[in-house]
């Protein structure tokens, strides 16, 4: 099935902008490697920022579920697949590029995949992505029952992987890294406020998991620079307590938490977008005067 058509077969405006702007990163990435014929100093860069995107999209991924229970808007699970087949295509470009940096050897690939412990992690998520996009067809599901619902929780543990590869290749700027750890805490806690039968519609669970999940980033942060750097730690959470640009990650996952609470009231049978519609309604039927006697 085309990527710009809905399941019955319809063309879909929707999925097709969904699709128009998974590829854009991909195409700004890939441009100056094109551009420059292979060169070193854009292969580097286009391996670092595929993988990051790859990252981000696996997260966006996993935040269609909790996104349609906040919002109602139904569509979004026909875009789930279809985001995370980007993910794969993504961490295959990031594979790719890197294989390039290596002078396509696959002895040397293999050696340093094998040698080092971010290059063994990372590969594991390559792995267990392709496994998933292998089977997300509806043919899979069927072959695979009841089972298929249980493999593919396997994005849960393949996303850490994804987090703790981009944390030991960061090395000392550990700040995109702990922003997409508070967002997959923040996106877990979605998920268990579910499972506890705490409602997403609610603008206090909301609330709660953006102010814990914050709170978990300087943490996190916290934690990296206490136990894997010599830079004091409690400089960092000095810095996550104080408002300054660019914002700590802290503030980042906190600030889109919240936003999830400003955009609750538009959602299906929402607040706000209930008012609209009945505003609406009242100005198409209201009664027009006439004029004069």
């Amino acid at each position: 099935m085309y990527p710009w058509l809905d399941p019955s077969g319809r063309f879909s405006v929707f999925k097709l902008a969904v699709f128009i702007a998974l590829l854009v990163p991909g195409t700004v990435l890939l441009w100056p490697v094109i551009a420059e014929g292979g060169a070193t100093i854009p292969v580097k860069e286009a391996i670092l920022e595929s993988g990051e995107w790859t990252i981000r999209i696996l997260l966006i991924t996993l935040l269609v579920t909790p996104l349609r229970r906040i919002t109602r808007f139904s569509k979004l699970v026909q875009v789930r697949r279809q985001i995370g087949v980007a993910a794969f295509c993504y961490v295959m470009v990031h594979f790719a590029l890197y294989a390039i940096s290596q002078n396509l050897d696959p002895v040397r690939i293999a050696s340093e995949i094998a040698l080092r412990i971010y290059l063994t992690i990372g590969f594991v998520a390559v792995v267990g992505l392709a496994v998933l996009t292998a089977t997300s067809t509806k043919s899979a599901m069927r072959k695979l029952g009841a089972k298929w619902g249980r493999l593919h929780k396997l994005v849960y543990p393949i996303a850490v992987l994804g987090v703790v590869h981009f944390f030991l290749q960061s090395k000392v700027d550990v700040s995109e890294a702990t922003l997409m750890a508070g967002m997959f805490v923040g996106l877990m806690l979605y998920r268990f406020a579910y499972w506890r039968g705490w409602s997403l519609r609610s603008a206090v669970t909301l609330s709660v998991v953006a102010v814990v999940s914050g709170a978990v980033t300087v943490g996190i942060e916290y934690a990296w620079y206490a136990l894997a750097t010599g830079i004091p730690a409690e400089r960092v959470v000095a810095a996550n307590l104080e408002w300054m640009w660019p914002l700590r990650p802290a503030w980042n996952v906190f600030l889109a938490g919240m936003f999830m609470v400003l955009i609750l009231p538009f959602g299906k049978d929402g607040a706000m977008r209930v008012f609209f519609a009945n505003l609406m309604t009242e100005r198409r039927f209201r009664p027009q005067h006439s004029r004069g006697g």
